[in-house]
């Protein structure tokens, strides 16, 4: 059965920081403003580029290249390594003004979010006059240097696309009377989630453009193409239903850590491990959880690999305890060999608030409620402010990052 367009008014917005990592460098550092810069994972010519300013963008510099290739576009390029600390303040503050207009925020990465405002008593402002009073507020409150994309639409799919559409600074609407307008004057890479592998197999169909991808029957999308459920979702996601309003849950945590100088000094695996162990630790205590599964992946200098996984009675929270059960599987080594990558996971997650606890409180949970103090006041000045005294003398090892998608 053919279903028609949603024609619902626009309840979701999408708001894009642009070029969020460079952007906020320019804001904190005025004399980087209006010049190209990019951010770098390592300030080297070797370093993979994380962000482009804006300037840097229209030089044809893009996320991905290496420093040396955009060095070979704009010799005098400004290379800055990222500022953790400086972009998650910016997010807090980012999302703390979204929160005012909507209780329905989520936070899809660091420098995005998608707010609902079904049932939201904001919503008779007009989301249109909300989204320019949000661009205002980001640069009064915020920072002047300081813009965004702001997309509305009847769901997440289409208020992405509508961010997408003028950058920076733009602000659109797809709704049912633009709708195959937009499909119009856009690639099939420019929907989320199409990639060149999903292009392939829809040109192998003979769909070459986002107007014919909508315009294709569900029985098409569903059993030809994609020949699953999933035709049926894009077939409702192209017509501006919502599919992906949806939570997932965190199966597990992980840290990894490619050693700038090769070992099998077991002093210093052991402090990488540790420091890999603070960095998990403090994002699994933050999530509520505490877990039973360990896991730990050796790469070694000769390109082979050992790895090992083992569930535990007894849960681990504290970064200490994470830290010990790690060692027991590192010891289970047959052969032991210059370490070139460090790999450590946990997995089976329960909340700790439905461990069993003690009668009398133990030595255990007196541990964990230390631990989380300990949380909060790294949090509050600054990382490891107070950490395992084994990695005191690590500040420039295994650097602070903020991953993709994470915040």
């Amino acid at each position: 059965m053919e279903i028609p367009i949603n024609k619902a008014p626009p309840t979701v917005m999408h708001i894009d920081l642009n070029s969020c990592f460079a952007t906020i460098e320019q804001q904190a550092h005025p004399g980087l403003r209006g010049k190209p810069l990019v951010i770098a994972a390592y300030p080297t010519p070797g370093g993979c580029i994380l962000a482009p300013s804006i300037e840097a963008k229209k030089l044809g510099i893009k996320t991905g290249m290496r420093v040396r290739e955009a060095q070979v576009i704009y010799p005098k390029i400004i290379v800055r390594d990222p500022d953790p600390v400086l972009v998650r303040d910016v997010h807090k503050k980012f999302r703390k003004i979204c929160e005012d207009y909507s209780p329905y925020i989520v936070p899809k990465s660091i420098d995005e979010v998608v707010m609902n405002f079904a049932g939201v008593p904001a919503f008779k402002k007009g989301l249109k006059n909300i989204g320019m009073e949000i661009k205002k507020r980001f640069r009064s409150e915020i920072g002047e240097w300081i813009s965004c994309n702001v997309g509305i639409s009847t769901n997440r799919f289409l208020a992405k696309l509508a961010a997408s559409l003028h950058k920076p600074d733009g602000l659109d609407i797809i709704d049912y009377q633009n709708l195959k307008s937009i499909y119009s004057n856009i690639k099939l890479t420019d929907l989320n989630g199409i990639n060149i592998r999903f292009e392939a197999r829809l040109n192998s169909a003979g769909i070459s453009n986002p107007l014919e991808f909508f315009l294709a029957k569900e029985s098409v999308l569903r059993k030809q193409i994609f020949k699953s459920i999933v035709g049926h979702y894009w077939y409702l996601r192209l017509r501006g239903y919502e599919v992906d309003d949806f939570e997932s849950y965190r199966k597990s945590f992980g840290q990894d850590y490619a050693l700038a100088k090769k070992t099998n000094d077991i002093n210093e695996l052991k402090k990488i491990i540790m420091k890999l162990c603070e960095k998990m630790g403090r994002r699994l205590r933050a999530s509520g959880n505490c877990a039973y599964g360990i896991h730990l992946g050796l790469v070694y200098s000769d390109w082979s690999f050992w790895h090992h996984g083992h569930k535990f009675k007894c849960p681990a929270f504290t970064t200490s305890e994470l830290f010990s059960k790690i060692m027991i599987i590192f010891n289970r080594q047959t052969v032991r060999k210059i370490v070139s990558k460090v790999a450590i996971s946990c997995f089976e997650l329960k909340p700790l608030s439905d461990i069993t606890l003690s009668l009398f409180e133990n030595d255990v949970e007196k541990r964990r409620k230390v631990s989380i103090a300990v949380d909060k006041i790294n949090d509050r000045y600054g990382e490891y402010v107070i950490a395992p005294a084994i990695i005191i003398d690590m500040k420039n090892t295994i650097l602070d990052r903020i991953a993709f998608g994470k915040i």
